[in-house]
């Protein structure tokens, strides 16, 4: 019993443990919005994992960062009016994200550390926490060359792909972590085995996997305040300008009105999938765990378009889009975190020691 017990504390502590990193991945990734959202992204033009830690402490220091960042052509053709103040403010958006980032880092490291001397760790979860680290740490990689890509002469900010590349991976690390504490805190006597279901939810995640791709592309061309109408685009729903640049694969990656065209049409269609799963899973006898999660996501989905149409038509309003699109991408990790959850629970088949389990 004593072994019983200790062994389900010792599950307990692993498990706060990763929902504890996965919720600080939430506030990086929302940082990382707001940096962007407030054009921050290139006020520290240098990598320094150590000694980047403290901000400037003094005038001297101030005034060189400040400097640095003058080379710029975001300074230059953008910011040109910036005063130090100005700078500081957009410097302490980019300085917070790193920090954070740095301070996940040793969350994950500490714990990590800490169950294995402790002995709390199981084996089977040793290698993909070590392959968590290693895709923490070439999250920090991606993060600088995606800053780099707006270092360079005649570009003002960072490239879409690498901002895109850069959220993808954030969220690919918030669903590994998730799922690997579901596996301690969700029992299999939770789960609902329905194949066909399972399927949709496939489906929809990987809808939701490129709706949130066209999400990052959009973000960073700026794209919500070329087209700020809905439900049409500047009065198309069928805008002439979709093919405007040779090739349907450079269009569909780095023409602003077709990702508009695109990213919507992809909501859409989430939408009416997310209804659907939604009208089948109030058929399943389940427990109330999977019918509250369905509800949520149903919810949750809702907000996030309506959300949406509010982000576009008060785009050209900087104050109110900082906001509206920091929300709108907070509710788009709130719905990776909803649908890892669902497919977590939703099985093909039942697990091989389902029967030998207590309920």
């Amino acid at each position: 019993m004593a072994n019983a017990a200790e062994n389900d504390q010792a599950k307990r502590q692993v498990a706060n443990w990763l929902l504890l990193g996965a919720a600080m991945i939430v506030i990086q990734v929302l940082l990382g919005g707001i940096t962007r959202l407030t054009e921050s992204g290139l006020s520290i033009t240098e990598w320094k994992p150590v000694t980047g830690t403290l901000p400037p402490l003094n005038q001297t220091e101030w005034q060189a960062e400040f400097d640095k960042y003058k080379n710029t052509d975001q300074f230059r053709y953008i910011h040109k009016d910036f005063s130090l103040t100005d700078f500081k403010f957009i410097f302490f958006w980019e300085w917070f994200h790193r920090l954070w980032a740095r301070l996940l880092g040793m969350v994950f490291l500490t714990g990590f550390v800490y169950f294995i001397i402790s002995k709390k760790l199981k084996r089977e979860f040793i290698r993909p926490l070590v392959i968590l680290f290693i895709l923490g740490g070439l999250q920090g990689a991606i993060g600088w060359l995606m800053v780099k890509s707006g270092l360079v002469p005649q570009k003002y900010f960072v490239g879409h792909i690498e901002l895109t590349v850069h959220l993808m991976m954030a969220l690919l690390l918030l669903a590994y972590t998730l799922w690997f504490a579901l596996k301690l805190k969700i029992p299999s006597k939770h789960w609902v085995i329905n194949p066909p279901l399972q399927k949709l939810l496939l489906v929809i995640t990987l809808v939701l996997f490129f709706q949130l791709i066209y999400g990052g592309f959009m973000a960073g061309m700026r794209t919500a305040v070329m087209a700020p109408t809905w439900p049409d685009i500047n009065g198309y729903f069928f805008p002439d300008s979709l093919n405007s640049l040779p090739g349907t694969l450079n269009n569909a990656v780095n023409n602003p009105i077709a990702l508009h065209f695109i990213h919507r049409g992809l909501a859409y269609f989430l939408f009416i999938l997310v209804i659907i799963g939604w009208i089948k899973a109030r058929k399943i006898k389940a427990g109330l765990l999977f019918r509250r999660l369905w509800l949520i996501t149903m919810l949750t989905l809702t907000f996030q378009v309506i959300l949406g149409v509010l982000t576009v038509l008060n785009s050209p309003y900087a104050n109110r889009l900082i906001w509206l699109g920091a929300a709108h991408q907070f509710l788009g990790m709130i719905l990776v975190i909803l649908l890892t959850s669902l497919l977590f629970i939703t099985r093909k088949k039942k697990p091989v020691r389902f029967l030998t389990e207590k309920v």
